[in-house]
């Protein structure tokens, strides 16, 4: 008997989610290691945090295949872009990212809804409350930025938003700990 309750196209398209989530974590990871190359050791600490908090959103997709019967598949990622040039940049491709992602958030809330797939639309919802938090915080990275004086900040400015970006609450749950239901 089959107990898969997930539509194939459904089943896909849920794992080509969890393997953009896993190519966002390495991106994260991958502006972490620049900031800290670059002596933002803050900066880098906050990056490799939101590192970790993609990658439970991976398991979160993961874990909802399989509850739902289906089988989860681990895709190869795509290398991360090039380095950053200057911490805008950096701080613009982690708003690219999250908006990359938002857009993809939201085919999969259309095609549960074409489906009448109401578990996988309910279960999205929290990505789509989600995307809205990444995209705040990816513009207050900007604005932080900004305020410290762009490409062109004093140092002192620099080194204080480095500190602020460290004190940052890490609040994000270890792997094992993430869930369908708890990411």
């Amino acid at each position: 008997m089959n107990t898969n309750r997930l539509s194939k196209k459904m089943q896909e398209a849920l794992i080509k989610q969890m393997t953009k989530e896993a190519h966002a974590s390495q991106i994260f990871l991958s502006l972490g290691v620049w900031a800290d190359t670059e002596g933002y050791a803050g900066i880098a600490n906050f990056l490799y945090r939101h590192s970790q908090e993609e990658r439970n959103h991976m398991i979160k997709f993961m874990r909802y295949i399989l509850d739902r019967g289906g089988k989860p598949k681990v895709e190869a990622i795509a290398a991360p872009p090039a380095n950053p040039k200057t911490l805008t940049d950096c701080f613009n491709k982690v708003f690219e990212s999250e908006v990359d992602n938002t857009s993809a958030i939201y085919k999969l809330v259309d095609l549960a809804f074409e489906e009448k797939d109401w578990a996988t639309w309910n279960f999205m919802q929290w990505f789509v409350k989600e995307q809205i938090e990444e995209e705040k915080l990816a513009l207050g990275l900007i604005d932080k930025l900004k305020i410290a004086g762009g490409d062109k900040a004093t140092d002192e400015s620099l080194f204080n938003l480095d500190k602020t970006l460290a004190q940052t609450p890490d609040d994000e749950p270890l792997p094992q700990e993430a869930t369908a239901d708890n990411p």
